[in-house]
Order: structure tokens, then C-alpha cells, then sequence
């Protein structure tokens, strides 16, 4: 895969944040910032189609901007008080893993805001499959008023203690603005391929 080298090479991404607002108000303006970027730049949001937190803040920043909304949602969490039933587009999976799936294959990169459990639970599982050579997507992790200073300090021991290759470490782009993100996104250089991993796999 060629470096992605100018902004039209990113038509679409994914983006992982929490389904709550939190009490960050730095968080949420921010997460809508990001979806009024992603508009401004001709960039389709994709996202878990909850109307609420900072899913539904995101996706407000990309509709109030004229921009393209993708939600995909399993089943399970398709009910009224959850599901954005005013989307471009609306796409329902039968599990989570396959919600995952057809995330990753709308998008042409990755960005996660602060989150719990599930934003945690995408993000590695996504950076685990750049690292295996599944894709050779950017992953950008934004880090918003130091949301994830702890995690960066625990992933760079990793590296120190030998448990985390510095290799696989860079490949989360980290930042903590919006514009700062996407121009290291842009020139994001992918790993070679694992030897292993043949191309039918990938």
C-alpha cells in the first residue's frame, strides 16, 4: 500500500468514542469539532449510530456542516432510545465483531476520542490487526485535554520492558488537536507486511 500522501486519499473514517457525554466539556466540543471537520473536508463519518454522547456529537458536527453520516449498529442496540434514525446512511450487523468489521471496511482510516470499555476494546483490536497486516490503515488517536496520558505511558513501558515492539507502538498516531492529527494521518507510512501473512489474507 502506497503512503497516503494529500487529504483526497482519506474519503471516510471511523470514528470510536464513548456513547456518553462524560463531564468534560473540553471533550464534548471538541468531539464536535471534529465532526465539523471531517464535513468541511468532504470526509464521511463513520460511526456506532448511537444518537447519544459523544457519538451524537460527533455525528451533529459532520450533519451541521453538510457532511455524510454511516452509522452501523448490531441489532441488539437498534431501539429508539439508542439508534440515530436521521443518517445518510444506516447499516445493521448481527454482533459486534461485525459491526467491526464493516467499519473498518467503509473506512480508509481511524480515529478514536476519549471512551470506556467498548472505545478501548476498538481501538486495540483495530491496532492489533494493523499489527498482524490485516490492514495498513492510519489509526489516530486524539488526545484530548490528556485524556490518554495515561495509556501512552503505560504502551511506551511496554516498549521499554520489551513486551511492545517500538514498530508496532508507532503505528497509533497520537495527537492532541484535530488538525495535528489528520496532516500525521495523511503521511502515515504503513508497516511491510508480515512475511507470514499472505496477500489473500489481507
Amino acid at each position: 500500500m502506497e503512503e497516503i500522501q494529500d487529504q483526497n486519499s482519506i474519503k471516510s473514517i471511523a470514528v470510536f468514542c464513548a456513547s456518553s457525554d462524560g463531564v468534560d466539556s473540553e471533550i464534548i466540543k471538541t468531539s464536535k469539532k471534529l465532526g465539523s471537520f471531517l464535513a468541511k473536508n468532504d470526509i464521511r463519518l463513520i460511526y456506532g449510530g448511537s444518537k447519544r454522547g459523544l457519538m451524537g456529537h460527533v455525528a451533529a458536527g459532520v450533519q451541521e456542516n453538510g457532511g455524510k453520516v454511516t452509522g452501523v449498529i448490531p441489532e441488539f442496540l437498534k431501539i429508539k432510545e439508542v439508534v440515530h434514525t436521521n443518517l445518510d446512511e444506516l447499516i445493521t450487523t448481527r454482533d459486534m465483531h461485525e459491526r467491526k468489521l464493516t467499519m473498518h471496511r467503509l473506512s480508509d482510516g481511524f480515529i478514536t476520542l476519549p471512551g470506556g470499555f467498548g472505545t478501548f476494546e476498538e481501538l486495540f483490536e483495530i491496532i492489533t490487526w494493523a499489527q498482524l497486516g490485516l490492514h495498513q490503515k492510519p489509526i489516530g488517536l486524539l488526545n484530548i485535554n490528556g485524556f490518554y496520558d495515561d495509556l501512552i505511558s503505560m504502551l511506551r513501558k511496554m516498549v521499554d520492558i520489551g513486551l511492545l515492539k517500538k514498530e508496532n507502538y508507532d503505528l497509533l498516531i497520537i495527537a492532541e488537536t484535530i488538525d495535528e492529527l489528520y496532516e500525521k494521518m495523511k503521511f502515515f507510512k504503513p508497516l511491510p507486511t508480515p512475511k507470514w501473512i499472505t496477500k489473500s489474507q489481507t
